[in-house]
């Protein structure tokens, strides 16, 4: 892991902070959708700090500078920020959030800026009474991403990929009736409409696919749904003719920059006009007096272009729980998907063993982890990773999503432990699966660890629990063996999985952090 030199980027995004009267920047690490992935063009956090991981923030001010992330990634900051940063480690006593942080920073100061595409409305209601608290510094929403302007013409173009339908074969389900079915739930709430923020929402609702963020098959896109119409917005260029006949005359297609435009005109007219306009060319029927859905996730951009809280209505997105709960063809795809994808990974670790201790043969955590790639590759269905192969010997198995580079890496030691986490993506599931391994004898630690996480994997597999039990709450049952004698994990113990989607999918979840 390298260290990046951020003394000259940090000096021209001040430049900027000072002719936008700034006293504080925010820089979060998602884009305008907040993905936990993201593109290339979206990684804003990573240039001006110099850190990889997918969880942060960077918090700037004329003097200082700072980065919060959570326990997954203590090891890795610490590696990667030189020392014009600080390191706020979430979650330890004494340590303020990022939040407050800004808010300390601002007290006696005017003004903190934030691009309002890439922080949540409840985040930014957040930031602004901590800010009341110590003064009363105004939170702006910068329209420009500062960050963006000193990154210059260096900023990777945004993606082009083209997009494509997936068979019902896979789906399951018909995007017309999924449709339905979120319509369904707006009636329930009497509400005027949808906004649909999230990339994977989008994608699973109309049975669409893309390849915009690595690893994620998604695509650069938001959705409206109302009563009776279902708009799109997506670059028109990323819709192939077979795309087309998929959506039919059933979904209008708008440009993906129109939708900060439509939420306003929504705004507009939804409270006391029948009739919305799209284009000037079709009126799509609204009824008047009804507020509209957006998801807790979605940008404070979109809230405040619908009206702010007073005209929306913030909930957990309705699309988000429907695609939770996979329907029997998922179901089986999982399966499938998952003992074909269990094979490859025995195949690989017989070849690692037979290369490492039969044949003494030198094999570095990039070449392993190209290995089993080539051995997934050849399963039905195969389409690519569904993340960065964590393929780490030694002290690099404690660096949470190590991420090996062919120029910075380790030969795999056969007398220490070799942590292998890795996934793919298939037309019929996404797949994650994580194995620690030695190859030789375990030391006395070793085994004891190992003993101990196997307890509370068991205990957590075999707990019978009522309905509406969280997984805040069963988190206890994997770390309770470790909690005897002092030890823990930094990271969250399970989570949800995309079906042919990502690898990461809420609601659900498993770990030591309350989900709303």
């Amino acid at each position: 892991m390298q260290t990046v030199n951020t003394t000259e980027r940090l000096k021209g995004l001040r430049k900027l902070m000072r002719e936008h009267r700034l006293d504080v920047y925010i820089v979060p690490s998602e884009d305008s959708h907040q993905s936990e992935y993201i593109a290339p063009c979206d990684a804003r956090r990573e240039y001006i700090c110099g850190f990889s991981g997918s969880a942060g923030t960077a918090v700037v001010t004329l003097d200082k500078a700072a980065l919060a992330t959570d326990g997954r990634y203590f090891n890795q900051a610490s590696k990667q920020l030189d020392s014009n940063w600080e390191l706020l480690k979430q979650g330890l006593e004494d340590v303020p959030t990022w939040q407050e942080w800004a808010a300390d920073q601002s007290e006696g100061r005017k003004a903190v800026g934030v691009d309002p595409t890439v922080i949540t409305a409840p985040e930014a209601r957040n930031l602004q009474d901590k800010l009341k608290k110590k003064g009363g510094a105004a939170l702006v929403g910068v329209k420009t991403n500062l960050v963006d302007v000193i990154w210059g013409d260096k900023r990777p173009s945004r993606p082009k990929e083209k997009v494509k339908p997936l068979p019902l074969d896979f789906a399951g389900k018909g995007f017309e009736e999924k449709i339905e079915d979120l319509r369904k739930e707006l009636e329930k709430k009497k509400s005027a409409g949808f906004i649909v923020s999230m990339l994977d929402e989008v994608a699973w609702l109309f049975n669409l696919r893309g390849n915009d963020i690595p690893y994620n098959p998604v695509f650069f896109s938001y959705a409206i749904i109302t009563p009776s119409s279902a708009t799109l917005y997506v670059d028109s260029e990323k819709l192939s003719p077979e795309v087309r006949l998929h959506l039919g005359d059933k979904v209008q297609i708008r440009p993906y920059s129109a939708i900060l435009e439509d939420t306003k005109m929504l705004s507009s007219k939804a409270d006391g006009e029948h009739k919305l306009e799209f284009n000037g060319t079709e009126n799509r029927t609204v009824p008047p007096k009804r507020k509209f859905l957006i998801s807790t996730k979605a940008s404070w951009a979109l809230s405040l272009g619908l009206g702010g809280k007073e005209k929306v209505e913030e909930l957990r997105s309705p699309v988000e729980d429907a695609k939770a709960i996979k329907n029997n063809t998922e179901l089986e795809g999982m399966r499938a998907c998952h003992i074909r994808d269990g094979a490859a990974l025995s195949e690989f670790f017989a070849w690692l063993e037979e290369e490492l201790i039969e044949k003494g043969a030198k094999i570095d955590e990039v070449q392993a982890a190209d290995k089993l790639e080539q051995i997934r590759s050849k399963n039905l269905n195969f389409v690519g990773l569904s993340f960065d192969t964590i393929s780490s010997t030694g002290p690099n198995a404690a660096v949470i999503h190590y991420k090996p580079q062919p120029d910075n890496c380790s030969v795999i030691d056969p007398n220490a432990i070799y942590l292998c986490d890795s996934g793919a993506q298939y037309l019929d599931g996404t797949t994650d699966t994580t194995r620690t391994l030695h190859l030789t004898t375990p030391t006395p630690l070793e085994l004891k660890s190992y003993t101990l996480v196997l307890k509370g994997l068991i205990a957590l597999s075999t707990a019978i629990f009522p309905k509406g039990t969280t997984g805040f709450a069963l988190d206890t049952l994997a770390r309770q063996y470790l909690w005897a004698h002092g030890l823990d994990y930094r990271h969250g113990t399970g989570h949800g999985v995309g079906s042919y989607l990502n690898v990461h999918e809420g609601p659900i979840g498993i770990g030591n952090r309350e989900i709303d």
